[in-house]
């Protein structure tokens, strides 16, 4: 492994493991409200996607499990922050929170409430991109209890039809809320619905953050080159409730445990440590905690929007 690559992928993922941590305690202490659902875990997914793209050309589109796409797309902690408190400040301006992150300038289109119904959403994007010629892909990271649903199934199949270049990341942690893997999938490996549309398939190791870049990139260079889409299914797992209202007696500690040994930020911190970085390790943590807690205290002191605004933003104004 490139240690630089190492490094910055590590700083990536920790980034976004503290600021879970920290909206966690927002939400316990009910500075947040609505839905809270955490990424916590499943880091290496959004960051290992995100470094196989280029985006200046290609787009993001994501469920709403959104926070960790949206660092990984560049964002602002103090934005991600101010969005999850309802401030003016926020990534869509305090009207989206938790489940609605968005931000158009660093292409990415966003958090979606509505399961699987973001997939033909992401199939429209790549067609307004192959229309354009612009070489650009859309990457679509959806959960593994969305392949069940209809819009799931409309989406891939306009992408097979019409040849669109599209990679759907299936973020596979093998738990649809609180239903089990084996209780709504007849088989562990997701990616074989890609044969009935027929499109490409592949899967990877969610705990590796350089094995789901070598797969992504695969499936981009598919897609810019030949139009042609993928469906990948990422193995990983989140280590909270399926929510911050749920939780989560349907697993057992022992499991959880087992999963956290295979921890995809504690293994490059392993690698680093063995290596001889010790050092940076410490530096690049004191260098993300500094940042998450200055764009956490610059958010609570965000101001509110004012009321006269509340109808604005709805739509695309001039």
């Amino acid at each position: 492994m490139n240690i630089e690559e190492v490094k910055k992928y590590y700083g990536e993922m920790l980034r976004i493991r503290r600021f879970e941590e920290e909206a966690a305690r927002l939400y316990t202490e009910r500075k947040i409200g609505g839905f809270l659902h955490l990424y916590i875990g499943q880091e290496a997914v959004a960051v290992g996607a995100v470094a196989a793209i280029d985006l200046k050309k290609d787009y993001v589109i994501s469920a709403y499990r959104c926070h960790g796409h949206y660092l990984a797309c560049g964002g602002s902690v103090r934005a991600g922050f101010a969005e999850l408190l309802g401030k003016e400040t926020g990534c869509a301006k305090g009207r989206g929170g938790s489940m609605h992150f968005y931000d158009v300038n660093l292409h990415y289109y966003g958090g979606w409430g509505i399961v699987g119904a973001h997939v033909p959403v992401a199939a429209g994007m790549a067609y307004a991109l192959k229309y354009r010629n612009s070489g650009g892909v859309v990457i679509c990271f959806i959960g593994d209890g969305a392949v069940n649903i209809g819009p799931f199934f409309e989406g891939m199949s306009l992408a097979a039809l019409w040849g669109l270049p599209l990679v759907v990341i299936i973020e596979n942690n093998y738990y649809a809320m609180g239903t089990p893997l084996h209780k709504t999938a007849p088989v562990e490996d997701l990616s074989i619905r890609a044969l009935g549309f027929p499109v490409a398939r592949d899967t990877a190791d969610g705990f590796d953050v350089f094995a789901v870049k070598e797969v992504v990139a695969r499936a981009v260079e598919r897609a810019r080159s030949k139009n042609q889409t993928t469906l990948i299914d990422v193995k990983c797992y989140r280590y909270r409730g399926h929510s911050m209202a749920d939780p989560g007696t349907y697993r057992t500690k022992e499991e959880i445990e087992e999963k956290k040994r295979n921890d995809c930020i504690l293994k490059l911190e392993r690698y680093l440590d063995m290596n001889g970085y010790g050092d940076v390790i410490e530096e690049i943590k004191s260098k993300i905690e500094n940042e998450i807690q200055q764009g956490l205290q610059e958010a609570l002191n965000d101001p509110f929007p004012a009321v006269e605004t509340a109808e604005k933003f709805a739509y695309v104004e001039d």
